[in-house]
């Protein structure tokens, strides 16, 4: 009963072993893989360069942080 819960993991594991063991380790390590250096090690692994702009809110003119609200 436990080895059915975890046989999509070890398929996974044994189809993109790479792949998964990648997001294994930047998992347990908290990685985030959109910042440097890891995205610029991406970057030139795959030879794409990305471009992130900040995303942009809509806070109707307002500033970031805790705003109150009326509820009729």
């Amino acid at each position: 009963m436990f080895l059915d819960e975890l046989t999509p993991i070890f398929n996974e594991l044994t189809q993109h072993p790479v792949s998964f063991l990648g997001g294994f380790f930047s998992g347990i390590f908290r990685l985030n893989l959109t910042e440097d250096p890891i995205k610029s090690w991406l970057d030139e692994q795959t030879g794409v360069t990305t471009s992130t702009s900040p995303a942009s809110q809509d806070n109707n003119g307002k500033s970031t942080g805790p705003q109150s609200i009326s509820i009729d």
